[in-house]
């Protein structure tokens, strides 16, 4: 089989799993992560990665708030918010033994939740650094949101296995 390097300017969910895949094994990192908004896309697309038995660990899908608050530790709460999606991130990180993990939550629509306007989007990365955080307000109807919300998702995992996180 041969390999050939990703592009280093993805234009599609699979080009951005790709260099997920790519990263990751370069650098030997385990990947993984904890979704809410995206409901298992995230998690779909990196099990489609290059030797994805070897870097990817797994994904929580936590649609329910009493799932990111028994399974990955979340404080109850408000759950469109970035202190949930920080939690989530390194909820899974624990839970799955991951070197980076991504955590997402948010509103699709087509209606507000908790105050929130439809597309708001928080995601974070952790790692044994730190972890960050990004705030999003996608627009379109909800599988608009949800496509927008992955391919932030895989590009935030690109920039963080590329090293440009601030920790």
């Amino acid at each position: 089989m041969t390999h050939t390097t990703p592009s280093t300017d993805p234009s599609t969910e699979e080009d951005r799993a790709e260099l997920v895949a790519h990263l990751a094994q370069e650098q030997g990192a385990r990947i993984a992560v904890a979704e809410s908004l995206t409901a298992g896309r995230i998690s779909s697309m990196l099990g489609r990665g290059e030797a994805a038995s070897e870097w990817y660990r797994g994904g929580v899908v936590a649609y329910d708030e009493d799932v990111k608050f028994r399974v990955l530790g979340v404080t109850p709460g408000p759950v469109v918010t970035d202190s949930c999606a920080r939690e989530m991130a390194e909820g899974v990180r624990r839970l799955l033994e991951a070197d980076v993990a991504l955590g997402i939550t948010g509103v699709g629509g087509p209606g507000p939740q908790e105050d929130r306007p439809a597309g708001t989007v928080h995601l974070a990365v952790a790692t044994r650094e730190g972890t960050r955080s990004v705030e999003a307000l996608l627009p379109g109807e909800p599988p608009e949101v949800v496509a927008e919300a992955t391919a932030l998702a895989l590009d935030e995992l690109v920039r963080t296995l590329r090293g440009a996180d601030a920790g």
